[in-house]
């Protein structure tokens, strides 16, 4: 069994050793929940990492959002290169779920668009945990969706050894049962080709390698790893374990009791229909289902066979489905979940529940779907908050429900290993906040800095915007409107200095490092509600603390209890670091993050007129290089970039 090692040139600094070795011993003394209380910029991450190496626990590490799980992801591979760190979010680039709407008597057929190399990584996550103790999964709330049983997956592996014996036909027609389809050209996931006794499968889970198994009169005489695009080899085993291409794959025998059971519970849900004489919802459901089950008895699979999971998987009615968690708990030791930003997380995991079965319930009525369509769902959140043996919940705003449910097994992690002091509190009258505020972002522009504003509405964005602009400012908003991709460029060219301030709504909390911010206006932030609440206001505050000239205005008319809470707790936590500093001599420092390189992309304009100059084979070198890029992008995980980068290369190939 391999060891958790964390590789990294820092020891634990400030208060990471309290924080590491306080919640380390509340958890090997059993206690289930327990909370890290931990500021912006305080190394949150790296306490992590070294509660995991001193439990030596397998850990499956949550998160809200795609972008922070690729930035966790990425730093944990860099704490545990020699371990299993894995991948698990969505797979789709679009989805839009099947879908009812009654009064308008519109279905909405089921859409998607699966991503393979997400796809990889899902199926890379579930075979680690499978086959190794020394793993750590980074995902979002798609651990909570069903998944097929791991027990099942388990017993649909092969394994191969040199010297074993092996009817060539045997072993295609097992590939088959595992989900892998043959191919005779050019091999990609999941498939298998043949020639002679020479079998080539790309399993599904692995990236450039395709396993080549090797007979001679039924005995397997060699087996490797060979490069996917070239076909050399790249390594000899002595054995291999394959896993099935997907997680929901089931044996022949599982197959066929769940197509039984579909039958009879289709025979029961449409004498009801009879009964009620609902002769359309009859029909319909009728149509489909049978549909789907000649599909299932022919191809083993049907367009959306997760609606039959309870049946697939053996579960009773009602009964909790499988998840990633399950896969977990195949190995029957502890293990650790940590909740990642758990204030925003926590109550994402409870809303997903409610939002499925509300549109299920609605397929359901009208005949649509079997009933046990409503099983093939995510965990409500009684199932996840107890399923797990240990949690760590992790935030710099705790909602109550973290801390009622830690109790005393909590740890602050205030003291930022940089040194740097929680920024400065000022309220002034919103009045006259728009002057105030030119006044105060002049002061901060002069030094070199930036600045991010925060207001109610995306209208007074746009217009304060313009306003500054007209001003000599440079200025740009930022809200929901904005795509994703516009969104990384905006914040990069704020870094870069080419805006002096950025304007938005509800987009500057958490997740953003931005160490040449040195002041945080929030304009109108007496008006209670979401954006102007406790938690709110410390995430939008804490966008301040990366830099030693820290500041945040409040405008406002008056005090409320929001803002007095938030101001409180920022002065906790800045005399706490100031004393600190003082004992240890210790004078703050800005942080330093490099800020990437992006492709330097002409306008098209510009691009079209040049590229209409040059011959075709120099596009294709343009495009081949484009290619690449994108390629490294999307392994890195930055999808965006990678998406980017497509475009670019759809727009050369159209001119």
């Amino acid at each position: 069994m391999n060891k958790f090692s964390l590789n990294s040139a820092f020891k634990p600094a400030g208060d990471q050793p309290e924080a590491i070795a306080k919640l380390s011993k509340s958890l090997e003394s059993g206690n289930k929940y327990q909370t890290l209380i931990g500021v912006t910029g305080s190394g949150k991450t790296y306490t992590m990492a070294n509660i995991i190496q001193k439990l030596q626990m397998p850990t499956l590490i949550m998160s809200h959002n795609k972008s922070l799980c690729a930035q966790l992801y990425s730093e944990f591979k860099g704490f545990f290169p020699k371990n299993h760190v894995e991948y698990f979010i969505s797979h789709f680039d679009y989805y839009q779920p099947e879908a009812y709407i009654p009064r308008r008597d519109l279905f909405i057929e089921k859409d998607s668009s699966i991503n393979e190399d997400l796809e990889r990584l899902r199926l890379s996550a579930t075979t680690s945990l499978l086959a190794y103790d020394d793993v750590i999964v980074i995902a979002t709330v798609s651990a909570n969706y069903g998944l097929g049983n791991p027990a099942e997956y388990i017993q649909m592996i092969e394994k191969i050894e040199i010297g074993d014996r092996k009817k060539h036909k045997d072993f295609l027609l097992k590939l088959v049962e595992m989900g892998y389809s043959r191919s005779d050209t050019y091999l990609k996931r999941g498939e298998f080709r043949t020639n002679g006794d020479v079998v080539d499968i790309y399993p599904a889970y692995i990236e450039d390698e395709v396993l080549r198994v090797e007979f001679f009169d039924d005995e397997c005489e060699r087996i490797s790893f060979i490069d996917a695009i070239d076909n050399k080899e790249i390594k000899r085993l002595d054995s291999y374990v394959l896993y099935a291409a997907n997680p929901f794959i089931v044996g022949h025998n599982r197959l066929n009791t769940a197509i039984k059971n579909i039958e009879s519970e289709l025979d029961f849900r449409l004498a009801e229909f009879k009964e009620s004489k609902r002769e359309v919802e009859y029909l319909r459901l009728k149509g489909r289902t049978e549909f789907d089950l000649e599909m299932i008895k022919e191809n083993g699979i049907c367009k959306g066979i997760e609606n039959y999971a309870r049946h697939l998987t053996g579960k009773a009615p009602g009964e909790t489905p499988y998840s990633l968690l399950d896969y977990f708990e195949q190995k029957q030791k502890p293990y650790l979940i940590i909740v990642d930003e758990s204030h925003v997380s926590l109550p994402q995991f409870g809303g997903m529940y409610a939002g499925d079965r509300s549109r299920k319930e609605v397929l359901v009525e009208y005949g649509f779907r079997l009933p046990s369509a409503l099983d093939n769902r995510p965990l409500n959140f009684e199932e996840f908050i107890n399923k797990a043996p240990h949690y760590l919940f992790v935030s710099a705003t705790p909602a109550k429900i973290e801390l009622d449910l830690s109790g005393g097994n909590t740890a602050e992690q205030i003291v930022r290993p940089t040194g740097l002091l929680d920024p400065k509190c000022e309220v002034l009258d919103s009045t006259t906040q728009v002057e105030r505020l030119y006044d105060e972002l002049k002061i901060v522009i002069a030094r070199g800095e930036r600045a991010i504003v925060g207001t109610l509405t995306k209208k007074m964005a746009e217009d304060l915007c313009k306003y500054y602009n007209e001003l000599g400012l440079k200025t740009q908003y930022m809200h929901s409107d904005i795509d994703a991709i516009e969104r990384n460029h905006l914040i990069r060219s704020l870094r870069l200095g080419e805006y002096d301030v950025i304007i938005g709504v509800n987009l500057l909390r958490e997740g953003l490092d931005l160490p040449e911010v040195s002041l945080v206006a929030i304009l109108d932030a007496d008006k209670d509600g979401f954006l102007r609440s406790e938690t709110s206001l410390i995430q939008t505050m804490g966008r301040a603390a990366r830099n030693t000239n820290g500041k945040v205005i409040f405008f406002a008319k008056k005090i409320t209890k929001s803002m007095q809470k938030a101001i409180d707790i920022s002065e906790y936590r800045r005399n706490k670091q100031e004393a600190f500093n003082k004992k240890h001599n210790i004078t703050p420092v800005n942080t330093k993050r490099s800020i990437e390189d992006e492709l330097k992309i002409e306008s098209s304009s510009q691009k079209s007129a040049k590229l209409g100059k040059i011959p075709r084979s120099q596009k294709d070198k343009i495009i081949k290089e484009l290619s690449k890029k994108m390629h490294e992008a999307a392994k890195k995980l930055e999808f965006e970039e990678a998406a980017r980068i497509r475009d670019e290369i759809a727009k050369i190939r159209r001119d």
